[in-house]
């Protein structure tokens, strides 16, 4: 899935726009215990319950897509009777009413997800009907496809923290019964994936609020997929890699604004988003050229880059931090206007004392 069809499902969360159907859930304590499971119309929740479910949906859609959300692929065997892909399949397709297929799939997340404390399962389930589009990217008032998919949220459920509270029923300031509060999810997935606004079974996409706390193995045994690289884990290893053939701290720092900048260019060029800009080897390693470096030192970035490589497409979203670019680029040009001053000044005195000796 690309940004703009993240943002399409994104944006259908709202009071006017939702179109969940239903919602179930599973509560898990610290022990894999299931305390217990529920299951509702979405339409009939109170508003309040209305709102934090809805706002648990659009989180599970939310962050940088390439680092917070992975783009996942199913192999061939999980697409196979017994796979994980199946069993996905049978819970969309049975509208989230089976109860025995919900039960197996609450202890498959329970068997395969590692998390020492408690825990709410989400499920909702959605019928989105496709509204056509021109050429113009406008909408059409027609119907393309109604795409059935699943989200499912996994959130964190903990003690609020102990505090002082008003008790009305005994008028005085005392302590604040502390209760078990559903916190953002910290991982989820969306199934089938919304390819070319399309359902694509053969695709899942995966949320992680902390990419360095991917939990790996749920994807691996969970979800039957191969686990992806964060873009924040792939940035780290190209910075990493580029410092190998770099002298010092300012010429790194000019080395990485100039190659960001020179992908930045290149994506726009194309009338392209940073994340849809797939970097070649080749562009890789003359992007590396054109910014000083030898076709030795390119070639030894590149091969320190392989494993960037071998987990698959690489973006230009990949390799670019605008924000972190942009500091670094203001930075570098502090020291220079620095360098250029203390320059000058050395200069001036030079004169200074020239025109003191001519005098004498």
């Amino acid at each position: 899935m690309n940004k703009k069809e993240v943002l399409e499902l994104r944006k259908k969360q709202t009071k006017d726009k939702a179109s969940f159907s239903r919602v179930c859930g599973c509560y898990v304590d610290s022990g894999k215990n299931k305390i217990l499971t529920m299951g509702n119309t979405f339409l009939s929740l109170d508003d309040d319950e209305f709102y934090k479910y809805l706002d648990i949906a659009k989180k599970s859609l939310g962050g940088k897509l390439g680092n917070n959300l992975l783009n996942l692929e199913f192999p061939l065997e999980e697409e196979k009777p017994g796979g994980c892909q199946q069993m996905l399949m049978a819970l969309r397709d049975s509208d989230l009413k089976n109860d025995e297929l919900l039960n197996t799939f609450y202890d498959h997340v329970i068997d395969t997800y590692d998390n020492p404390g408690n825990y709410l399962i989400l499920l909702y389930l959605d019928n989105y009907d496709i509204i056509k589009k021109g050429s113009d990217n406008a909408s059409i008032d027609e119907s393309e496809e109604v795409y059935k998919y699943l989200i499912c949220s996994i959130c964190p459920v903990e003690l609020s923290k102990p505090a002082l509270g008003y008790k009305e029923d005994e008028n005085k300031i005392g302590s604040r019964v502390r209760d078990w509060v559903v916190g953002a999810p910290e991982s989820a997935f969306l199934f089938p994936s919304f390819n070319d606004r399309s359902t694509d079974i053969h695709e899942a996409l995966f949320f992680a609020k902390k990419p360095k706390e991917l939990h790996d193995e749920f994807i691996k045994k969970g979800l039957g997929c191969k686990p992806v690289m964060p873009s924040e884990m792939k940035r780290g290893m190209f910075e990493q890699a580029v410092r190998y053939a770099t002298d010092s701290d300012d010429e790194l720092d000019r080395r990485m604004v100039g190659i960001c900048m020179d992908l930045d260019e290149q994506a726009e060029s194309l009338g392209k988003d940073l994340a849809d800009f797939e970097i070649t080897e080749d562009n890789f390693e003359k992007v590396l050229r054109d910014n000083d470096m030898s076709d030795a030192q390119a070639k030894k970035v590149r091969k320190a880059c392989t494993e960037i490589f071998d987990d698959g497409p690489v973006t230009a979203a990949d390799i670019v931090d605008e924000k972190a670019i942009e500091k670094r680029s203001k930075e570098l040009g502090y020291k220079e206007l620095e360098a250029e001053n203390e320059r000058l000044r050395e200069e001036i005195e030079k004169l200074k004392k020239e025109l003191k000796d001519s005098r004498q």
